[in-house]
């Protein structure tokens, strides 16, 4: 004790001497800000504290976290007097504290074990809360709501301002502003056929009254009862009587209440949560009012203190106080934003917890023993080197040495390949196979789709083939016998490289020495699905192939515990694909486009979109817009159709007639987004393309350029601002605007780059909506957002992966909590089973 009140001491020196005489000697205190921050920073990373000491540390240093030469002279002097408070009470507490200290450099002081109550918030049923019950805890559900601890982090998504009202006496046209008011007028009319209701309200505080009119809200009657205490906001103007009774086109109101429970409502910055039916903003604000009051105290701060000191983060307990209920002054568009430092701080926990999570899985993969042993000298990979008709690129060489020295090392390889479309993904994966089979061991390359399957056959078998291994194509569709057949010689190993879809990975499919696996696309089958090969007893390296580029964020989110290698350049000769972006008053231009390419015997893809919810119409949309080029302006061509309801030999008849020339124009629905190889396909026309995603209209553009022909990429946007449902499902109402739809579509005319279109659609959409993440294996934040704190991510990661190993098991009792919590939100999604 008597060592930390002496560290105390060197502390509080220059902000006493700057404070004495009235604060006469300030100006010529230098650097003080630098030495109180430095000095507070580096004592909190070198010990743990009680949490009232730590809390106190905290809030000293943030009065100095910025040069003080940059406030004015009277603020300099406020945060000094606030200063010496916090000294004053950091001097007493240390004199009752019964414990010794020693110097903030020696042995860490354990913290104390978290209540009960700390630990066991999240398994508080939520219906407990004063005030909920068991019907309007079924209500909460549909909000994510079960427990104390999920309202707690269930965060406003936005925040308004009601901290000064306009007093209606001082009212002006055009203004935008809020009042407040008592209901002293309440007149609803309706017509005689009782379709059209027209209700009138006077709203009056001291100094003047307002008057606002609703059409066809009957309901509102009841709201706004004459006596009822209302805020409303909107924009003034004039009433029947002009200005003596001005009136407002109200945008937004609320029932104020009574006594206390008005101060939750008005007279501050005032949270605004999402509503559901039966439950609204104002429910929840008084909900949370008396879960703060109650809970808030009891939240364990799992985060470390070096890491909170490092990353200037707030106590948990503060943080969620004032998200919910900002204190005066809070800088409202940082709230607006997400990126005040409460939402920084409960941001950085979510983050860190999910990268705690990813990186020990990748710790139970690295140190898992090997029981494989490659052979990286296996004649095989020199006399593939003479087979294969082209040259690999330098980008192609290095991803392929990155894979060969992961295979030769001790861990198991879990490597993601990226590449743009046609950069040669499937080349590398070759090289691998060859290895493998060339050490004795069987190789799985799994597809999405049948079609992608059979392509990666047809391409891969013939130079298998010159090698003398043996591949097989494993298709759920093909006969009983077949298949029986197949799965003898994978048992036996006469098969040494299986090509399929999930077939591969079904009940009764054995391998006897499965060495690699192949993903292929990974992002169709879900992300989280991934390790079900390894389940099956096989323990096999791993290489997942994406052609969808993925930007930097998503990639440490999805994909964090992967090690990740990029293809970045195309194979020589590729000429970029030229895009255009056309209205329905431009069709004529673009069927131009297509006749001047069939005449110069080239091919042409038109595609239209589907989705589940208009399966239906959306192909018959894609059959009619068939017919009709057939029949009208590609009359001259043979039109095919390709369609995922079709029967699969339906399908591979197209496709070969397709291939070989027979036929010119190929109408699809997006099952051609991936697995379709002509190279003398030069168009790609996208019908309805506002109704794709950015990463999925990329996909479909890369199925032409395949050749050293000059390709073209065509999106037709006929209904732009009136589209249907976006991939990934987007919820009905939450339509694009127009303007948005043109910027997004801008974004793949402008560049070719795969990765640069990938971050413009994130940024765009968001994570949620990008390219449907939620079907395969996207996290889901309740503060956190991948768009806007990617860099507090990288932090995130960085601090998880430095502590993981330093306590590779979380067995240290400060590093408790962190457990705990990491595995209650992780563990059955990601698999966690080797760390709990």
């Amino acid at each position: 004790m008597a060592q930390f009140q002496q560290w105390l001491d060197r502390l509080a020196r220059p902000i006493e001497f700057a404070s004495r005489d009235a604060f006469a000697r300030l100006p010529t205190v230098k650097n003080l800000s630098t030495y109180v921050s430095s000095q507070i920073l580096h004592a909190l990373s070198h010990q743990v504290y009680p949490k009232s000491i730590e809390a106190a540390l905290l809030k000293l240093r943030a009065l100095f976290e910025e040069d003080q030469q940059r406030f004015t002279l009277e603020e300099q002097q406020r945060r000094l007097r606030e200063a010496a408070g916090i000294l004053r009470t950091l001097r007493e507490a240390t004199e009752d504290q019964g414990r010794v200290w020693e110097e903030p450099e020696a042995l860490t002081v354990p913290q104390p074990a978290p209540s009960k109550s700390t630990r066991d918030l999240w398994t508080v049923p939520i219906r407990f809360a004063k005030g909920v019950g068991p019907q309007r805890a079924s209500t909460l559900q549909r909000l994510g709501i079960e427990t104390v601890e999920d309202a707690l982090w269930t965060v406003p998504w936005r925040y308004e301002d009601r901290s000064v009202m306009t007093p209606i006496g001082q009212l002006v046209p055009g203004m935008v502003t809020a009042v407040c008011g008592t209901v002293v007028k309440n007149s609803a009319k309706r017509t005689r056929n009782r379709r059209f209701t027209v209700l009138e309200i006077g709203l009056e505080d001291q100094t003047g009254r307002l008057q606002a009119v609703f059409f066809n809200q009957p309901y509102l009657e009841q709201i706004f009862a004459v006596g009822k205490s209302i805020m409303m906001s909107g924009r003034v103007i004039a009433g029947k009587q002009g200005w003596m009774v001005p009136r407002m086109d109200v945008s937004q109101y609320e029932v104020v209440g009574e006594g206390t429970e008005s101060t939750l409502h008005v007279g501050r910055i005032v949270p605004i949560y999402h509503e559901t039916k039966g439950w609204t903003s104002r429910q929840m604000r008084v909900l949370m009012r008396g879960l703060v009051d109650e809970h808030a105290a009891d939240l364990q701060d799992i985060l470390p203190v070096p890491i909170r000191a490092r990353q200037r983060l707030l106590p948990v307990q503060e943080a969620v106080v004032q998200i919910h209920f900002p204190k005066a002054g809070a800088d409202l568009a940082a709230l607006e934003l997400g990126k005040s430092p409460v939402h920084r701080r409960l941001a950085f926990e979510e983050l860190f917890l999910l990268q705690m999570a990813l990186a020990a899985r990748q710790r139970s993969v690295q140190v898992e023993k090997k029981r494989l042993h490659f052979n990286p000298r296996t004649p095989l990979l020199d006399k593939l080197g003479r087979v294969l008709p082209f040259t690999l690129t330098t980008a192609q060489d290095q991803v392929i040495r990155e894979i060969f020295r992961d295979m030769i090392a001790p861990r198991p390889m879990n490597r993601l390949v990226q590449g743009d479309v046609g950069s040669g993904k499937t080349v590398v994966a070759l090289h691998a196979i060859v290895l493998a089979c060339g050490s004795g061991y069987q190789a799985a390359l799994m597809a999405p789709t049948e079609i992608l399957a059979e392509q990666h056959y047809r391409n891969l078998s013939p130079l298998l083939h010159s090698l003398g291994v043996n591949a097989a194509l494993l298709r759920g569709s093909d006969k009983a016998a077949t298949k029986k057949n197949q799965i003898a010689h994978l048992a036996s190993g006469r098969i040494q490289v299986a090509i399929g879809t999930h077939a591969l990975i079904q009940k009764g499919v054995a391998f006897k020495s499965l060495g690699l696996a192949v993903v292929d696309e990974q992002h169709k089958f879900g992300v989280l699905q991934r390790k079900t090969l390894i389940e099956k007893g096989y323990g096999p390296d791993v290489v997942v192939l994406t052609a969808t580029p993925i930007p930097r964020t998503l990639a440490m989110t999805v994909y964090g515990d992967l090690d990740v290698s990029i293809i970045h350049t195309l194979p020589p000769g590729r000429k970029p694909v030229r895009t255009f972006l056309f209205g329905e008053a431009q069709r004529r231009r673009a069927y131009q486009i297509l006749r001047d390419e069939l005449h110069n015997k080239r091919q042409v893809y038109v595609v239209y979109p589907l989705v589940e919810e208009s399966e239906k119409t959306d192909l018959q949309a894609a059959i009619q817009g068939a017919e009709r080029l057939q029949e009208g302006e590609l009359k001259e061509f043979r039109v095919g159709v390709l369609h995922g309801r079709m029967k699969q030999a339906d399908k591979e008849a197209v496709m070969t007639d397709f291939t070989e020339g027979k036929i010119q124009v190929l109408v699809a629905t997006t099952v051609i987004e991936v697995g379709v190889d002509v190279p003398n396909a030069t168009v790609m026309m996208i019908e309805h393309a506002e109704r794709f995603g950015l990463a999925q209209l990329h996909q479909l553009r890369g199925r032409v350029g395949r050749a050293g022909y000059q390709s073209y990429c065509l999106l037709m946007a006929a209904t732009m601002g009136r589209n249907k449902t976006l991939p990934g499902k987007r919820p009905t109402g939450n339509q694009e605007s127009a303007s948005l739809v043109k910027e997004r579509l801008e974004a793949l005319v402008r560049s070719n780059d795969g990765f640069v279109i990938a971050e413009e659609d994130l940024r765009i959409r968001g994570p949620g909506e990008f390219f449907g993440f939620r079907q395969w294996g996207m996290p889901e934040f309740r503060v956190a957002n991948i768009v806007r704190d990617g860099d507090l991510l990288h932090q995130a990661r960085l601090e998880a992966f430095s502590l993981l190993k330093q306590d590779p098991q979380l067995t240290a009792s400060a590093h408790q909590g962190i457990k705990e919590a990491m595995l209650r939100k992780w563990q059955k999604k990601l698999e966690l089973g080797s760390i709990s």
